[in-house]
């Protein structure tokens, strides 16, 4: 059975799947994805290359949100504890 990524990708967009997996996982998950796949043209591996180098902007763009609500998600913690005494 395929896997339907535009199901998968409004289901996060939505907030629908809180539960699955994390944003990384399908990020990884792609990336083995387009390991995985051969081309048959040259416009095919033009097109997977390009493709690949989109996926390495997304992973490093996480990356930073994630640093960033780290740094938020402390500065709260900071403020309440502030707040509190």
């Amino acid at each position: 059975m395929p896997t339907d990524f535009n199901k998968m990708t409004k289901e996060f967009l939505l907030g629908e799947n809180l539960n699955g997996p994390s944003l990384i996982s399908y990020i990884q998950s792609l990336s083995e994805v387009l390991s995985n796949m051969t081309p048959r043209s040259k416009t095919d591996a033009r097109r997977l290359e390009i493709a690949k180098e989109h996926l390495k902007s997304v992973k490093k763009g996480v990356r930073q949100l994630n640093e960033k609500v780290n740094l938020l998600e402390e500065k709260l913690q900071i403020l309440e504890e502030s707040k509190e005494d």
